[in-house]
């Protein structure tokens, strides 16, 4: 029921997908579900050796923040630090592990991504590399014809580039399937908040305070 693999990119990352759950939901976005799986093989680990990650970036962008108390997610994250106490010793696999076999709507966990140069536009301007930007997505869900890009973070309040992360983790995942930056949606959460955004297009805007 649950396919999964390990990659060492850095530290193990404990890739998973539901498979009935990807079969079901993912109709919609064929290519979703075709890179899901592709990436079991095709995935190229050593882009993952060097280069930027999504999780270090460290500037922000503008993207319309929502925040919301007591969210869906927010309240499987209450109920996996609590069934999974015992069972995983990272909170991060405890929140997503009851995710993945619990949530309705959660397909995969820990998916990797990767973007080169030529795919994102002022990449060399932003990132002052032409190395590819790299990253893996925490929880993969689909919901309401959208699919959504969330990251786990413990004290979701004090994060101040989270939303720039999933940003780019949103801009990976399009340019990976093919799937216009319109069907995603992004956000980050804890057990209490939940932070939401629409991903647009053109919102990176080369200036001194970005770089």
């Amino acid at each position: 029921m649950i396919s999964h693999t390990s990659f060492k990119h850095g530290w193990y990352y404990h890739y998973r997908i539901h498979d009935d759950k990807a079969a079901n939901l993912t109709n919609g976005f064929i290519s979703l579900k075709d890179y899901l799986y592709k990436v079991f093989k095709n995935c190229p680990n050593d882009y993952f050796d060097k280069g930027p990650r999504g999780s270090a970036l460290k500037f922000k962008l503008p993207l319309g923040i929502k925040q919301e108390v007591g969210h869906e997610v927010s309240m499987l994250t209450k109920y996996g630090l609590e069934v999974n106490d015992e069972r995983f010793s990272s909170n991060h696999s405890k929140v997503q592990m009851f995710m993945l076999e619990h949530d309705h709507k959660t397909i995969a966990i820990e998916v990797p991504l990767w973007a080169e140069c030529s795919e994102i536009d002022h990449f060399k301007d932003v990132f002052r590399c032409e190395e590819p930007l790299t990253g893996h997505i925490d929880v993969l869900r689909i919901e309401d014809g959208k699919i959504w890009i969330w990251d786990y973070k413990p004290n979701a309040r004090l994060e101040e580039y989270a939303a720039t992360q999933t940003y780019f983790y949103a801009l990976m995942l399009s340019k990976r399937t093919g799937i216009p930056l319109e069907n995603f949606m992004c956000g980050y959460f804890d057990s209490a908040y939940a932070f939401m955004f629409k991903p647009e297009k053109n919102v990176i805007k080369v200036n001194k305070k970005l770089i």
